[in-house]
């Protein structure tokens, strides 16, 4: 066992199924789904229900697969707000809008739902799409590429989309994209070391306004915390950063951790359980194969805003695979539950219990 931290993680459910490597996990905002997505090009959804034997964790079952009819690898997956969309993103530089025959907004979730069909296929890309993101009023969606642009999309009735703007601000690769939960600015992040953030300029277009540099290697994923207040940032110098908002349209590195031998390629930004002065829990993961959950406090310094204290820990959390994907259930009655992708082709769903 690790040094004496306060909690664990469980290993709750194994859920193998993909071929290939599974490369991002996203749980539907408002009904009791799991999605995956994987080099195999396809998506799978499981649902989760309470489990009947008295256990407080729910269990996992197998709903569908969507071969998505991408021609390479599916790369990045994300739910709109509704519940009822999902967007994804492939190596084929395309990306998929998928919707249920049915969208009734019963919590049914089962195969009486009907099929996923897509419904839009958005073009523009010229190489792999990387990451695709839905804004939190689910009006817009960005979507990020290797050939170094970010593309937001206006989400407009009956499944179309008109682009909004092609920002060509990042000098290389672009891995992510992730939209702040209540207002419409956009951070992306890249192979070039740096962080943008972009809003929309009423009287022009999207633009950036401004840039975080800091990290000394890829920036590989983004998440900002529940309030908004602070993003953070996961790297291939084996660091993550957190960036303070000071001013409406600036931001500060306050906080850097460490905590992992190789490249941090997932962090996610859960809230957590505890006191009110506790700004949530951020789950870190990557190519050492650890899973490593930071509790994360407001402090009354203001040269050192934040602290961090690692809350549970566990090591090979995909046997011997790179960990590609960690993400926490938004749903309020799971606040401890969190999902894993790796490159062992499994999902696992993981629950933070006292040691």
């Amino acid at each position: 066992m690790d040094i004496d931290l306060l909690c664990r993680l469980e290993l709750i459910s194994d859920l193998p199924g993909h071929d290939e490597r599974v490369w991002q996990v996203a749980w539907n905002p408002t009904k009791p789904l799991l999605a995956s997505c994987s080099a195999d090009k396809s998506v799978r959804t499981y649902s989760y229900r309470s489990s009947d034997n008295g256990s407080k964790s729910p269990t996992f079952s197998h709903v569908s697969t969507i071969p998505t009819g991408h021609t390479k690898t599916v790369r990045s997956i994300a739910w709109a707000p509704s519940g009822k969309t999902l967007a994804t993103g492939s190596f084929d530089s395309n990306v998929g809008i998928w919707e249920r025959e049915d969208i009734s907004d019963s919590e049914d979730v089962g195969e009486s739902a009907g099929d996923w069909e897509c419904v839009t296929l958005l073009e523009g890309h010229e190489t792999e799409c990387k990451s695709v993101g839905y804004s939190s009023s689910g009006t817009l969606l960005a979507s990020c590429s290797r050939d170094k642009t970010v593309w937001i999309w206006e989400v407009k009735p009956d499944a179309d989309f008109e682009c909004m703007g092609v920002l060509m601000e990042h000098s290389q690769d672009v891995k992510c994209v992730a939209w702040h939960p209540s207002e419409e600015i956009l951070a992306s992040a890249s192979y070039d070391d740096t962080i943008k953030l972009y809003i929309d300029d009423p009287s022009e277009d999207w633009f950036c306004f401004s840039t975080l540099s800091g990290h000394k290697s890829t920036v590989w994923s983004l998440s900002w915390s529940p309030q908004g207040s602070y993003l953070a940032s996961s790297s291939d110098d084996l660091t993550i950063r957190i960036w303070k908002r000071v001013e409406e349209y600036k931001w500060k590195s306050v906080l850097e951790l460490g905590g992992h031998e190789r490249s941090i390629y997932s962090i996610s930004w859960g809230v957590g359980k505890g006191a009110s002065e506790n700004l949530g829990w951020l789950a870190t993961t990557g190519g050492d194969g650890k899973i490593n959950v930071w509790e994360i406090t407001e402090t009354q310094h203001t040269n050192d805003p934040l602290s961090a204290k690692l809350l549970a820990r566990i090591s090979g959390a995909h046997d011997v695979s790179d960990v590609n994907s960690v993400s926490w259930c938004p749903r309020l009655e799971h606040p401890d539950l969190l999902a894993t992708a790796g490159d062992d082709g499994s999902v696992k769903v993981w629950r933070v219990v006292p040691s």
